[in-house]
């Protein structure tokens, strides 16, 4: 590109060699020049951009580059590590394809487990949703439903369900009874574990030592109900008592006592059945 500052004076020496100019020209003149010298000024500072811009590029390019060459030469390794670990194989005393065979048979295996879990929730559901939709409003301010890791947990209210300090079972409560018996019955593949809990105020009864007593006595109490009266077979059910030392509440205060005074029907699938899916598990003790 050609100095503007040299052409500027070029063209005055033939301006003056052709005689005195007026001073509208001169001005023009002097207008273009300082033009020309901003536009070169301009032109110089973007040139040191480009060169700076330039230099940055040049060092990213010798960065990609060195990166370039590194992931080679680690991919060079990797290859030698490959083919030494092939021959190794090939050498050794794994058989690939046994290997792949019994990591087929361990995925079919869990996923027969998930299977069996998701069906088994699924049932859990139903039966929930079966119960709580018989039960009247009044019956559920007396009755808590949930679902807790795979496992049914009815609880019952002690005030509902027993006479005042005893074990027997009041004649209100057998409505509720009759509704959660029809539902055990129609899943005939569970197990039902009936739960006593009491409070830990000591009971002041002279046939009733301590709180497991009461416990188990009420357990006991809603198995028998349950066998005798709404025919559930006994062979699902088991009696339990864990007296005071299963609080869900506080026990400080009376709502905290009320709460952990109750019955809980625990209904889960039959443990023969996961101990048989247990056994059926692929046996990797000759994996060596």
């Amino acid at each position: 590109m050609k100095n503007p500052v040299l052409s500027f004076v070029l063209l005055t020496s033939i301006v003056t060699g052709s005689g005195c100019v007026s001073n509208k020209k001169f001005d023009a003149l002097q207008t273009s020049y300082n033009t020309l010298q901003s536009n070169n000024s301009e032109l110089n500072r973007q040139l040191q951009t480009c060169q700076q811009n330039l230099s940055g590029s040049t060092a990213r390019v010798q960065g990609l580059e060195e990166q370039i060459n590194a992931l080679r030469a680690n991919t060079a390794s990797l290859q030698a590590a490959l083919n030494k670990c092939l021959t190794s194989t090939n050498q050794g005393n794994v058989n690939i394809s046994k290997l792949v065979d019994e990591i087929n048979a361990a995925n079919s295996y869990i996923k027969h487990l998930v299977e069996t879990k998701n069906k088994s929730d699924s049932l859990n559901m139903v039966l929930t949703n079966n119960l709580t939709r018989s039960l009247s409003r009044e019956e559920m301010r007396d009755v808590d439903v949930q679902v807790l890791k795979g496992v049914v947990y009815i609880s019952l209210s002690d005030k509902m369900l027993y006479k005042s300090g005893s074990y027997e079972i009041s004649s209100t409560a057998g409505a509720t009874l009759s509704k959660i018996a029809k539902i055990i019955m129609d899943y005939k593949d569970y197990e039902v574990l009936i739960e006593g809990n009491t409070d830990n105020v000591p009971i002041s009864q002279t046939n009733i030592r301590n709180n497991w007593d009461l416990s188990a006595l009420r357990g006991s109490s809603v198995v028998q109900a349950l066998q005798t009266q709404y025919g559930v077979d006994p062979k699902r059910l088991t009696a339990a008592g864990r007296g005071e030392y299963n609080p869900v509440a506080s026990n400080d205060t009376d709502a905290g006592r009320t709460t952990n005074r109750r019955t809980q029907i625990i209904i889960t699938p039959k443990l023969d059945q996961f101990m048989e899916l247990i056994n059926k598990a692929p046996d990797g003790s000759d994996q060596k």
